[in-house]
């Protein structure tokens, strides 16, 4: 019989947005000793954990000073300093996922060269030093309209991602290190978070699907049971599972697929943390994902990862033309809607297609949730 003392492991979490408050959440449910770092106390994480540390998770010095009071240091953002993650290892401390993994996945060109050389589907791609280069390229033909373009550093929440369509889309073209892919065919766009613990243990949850808003580039819904084949979904928590271990993480990797209409799968990009995709586990018979990363960097026994009822997550972002404290217009009318679960992330300001929270919504099947949807995206609107 293992004995656990819940207070006798200090955890520490590099990021103080939504992820990091919905993890302090399910810290404080299983009274664990559990402390942030971030830069203002207006952040989300501030407002439920007393132990929120100012300070910039991209600073050397501040990471180093808050990891050393720590036993085990994690993340809810991968945009660290990697340098001071890699001397808290060197000093003894648990860091998880591992710093050198961290240090691959902030680097999109090393996360396609990784899929290539473990013979993981995903889109041809070139790597380039800069804009000049590629304009040199499509005029050689060597590049063929259309394609997208992704900064190799940087990209976040549909930031450093540029679709070029036409010659004159070429003046959109971000400057810095990128790659180019072929624009694919893309049927649906997937995801399956993977969770694998100090013992190598690893389960993944059932896939989903993505619905993007067209505009910002963000998702929009998140659908399960996804809405691709059986076949497909087993492929995709195959792939999931094999990506996790090879890399030997310790915690969550959110694994982002393209499901394309010729029935292929093709890796994306990965996320080593809590993700946008999972916050669907917090409603359907699972354990959440902020739970079972706990669980993972403590090195417990890992949670159920299987979804057991359909249900359907949707992004509430602030509406387009409105900046300053936020509003939620039309609130009272969707709490009056079964099977509808809000999470607002105590963000004081809005701005135009800003996460200012999610909700669940769990129903008999797929139809009633969407039908739902709809509903609840005309009623309510972030305004100020």
């Amino acid at each position: 019989m293992g004995n656990f003392n819940p207070r006798s492991v200090k955890i520490g979490i590099l990021g103080g947005g939504q992820l990091g408050k919905m993890l302090a959440q399910d810290a404080a449910r299983l009274d664990l000793d559990i402390s942030f770092l971030d830069k203002d106390l207006s952040y989300p994480v501030a407002k439920v954990c007393p132990q929120f540390i100012q300070g910039d998770f991209n600073n050397y010095e501040d990471v180093l000073n808050f990891g050393r009071k720590l036993d085990v240091i994690s993340i809810e953002i991968e945009h660290v300093n990697i340098e001071a993650l890699k001397k808290l290892e060197l000093e003894g401390k648990s860091v998880y996922p591992q710093a050198h993994i961290l240090e691959f996945i902030q680097d999109k060109g090393l996360q396609k060269q990784f899929y290539t050389k473990h013979h993981f589907p995903t889109a041809p791609f070139i790597l380039f030093e800069n804009t000049t280069q590629i304009r040199k390229s499509v005029a050689e033909n060597t590049i063929k309209l259309p394609f997208v373009q992704k900064l190799c550093k940087g990209g976040y929440d549909g930031k450093g991602v540029q679709v070029i369509n036409t010659l004159q889309d070429l003046t959109k073209l971000l400057e810095g290190p990128s790659l180019i892919e072929s624009k694919a065919k893309i049927a649906k766009e997937v995801a399956v978070i993977a969770v694998r613990n100090i013992d190598g243990d690893c389960k993944a949850y059932s896939p989903v699907s993505m619905d993007f808003h067209s505009e910002a580039n963000l998702v929009e819904d998140v659908v399960c049971p996804a809405e691709i084949p059986m076949a497909a979904q087993k492929l995709a928590i195959d792939l999931a599972i094999d990506i996790a271990n090879k890399l030997e993480i310790v915690g969550l990797l959110a694994v982002e697929m393209f499901y394309n209409e010729d029935g292929s799968i093709w890796i994306n990009e990965i996320a080593p943390r809590p993700h946008n995709s999972g916050h669907i586990t917090l409603n359907n018979g699972a354990i959440s994902q902020f739970e079972n990363h706990l669980r993972a960097i403590l090195g417990h026994p890992l949670g159920q990862t299987l979804f057991v009822i359909p249900s359907l997550m949707m992004n509430l972002l602030g509406e387009p033309g409105y900046s300053g404290h936020a509003i939620y217009s039309g609130f009272d009318e969707i709490m009056d809607i079964e099977g509808v679960h809000v999470y607002l992330y105590g963000k004081e300001q809005t701005k135009p297609f800003r996460k200012m929270g999610h909700i669940n919504i769990t129903g008999l099947d797929l139809k009633s949730c969407k039908e739902k949807a709809i509903q609840i995206r005309s009623t309510i609107k972030i305004i100020s």
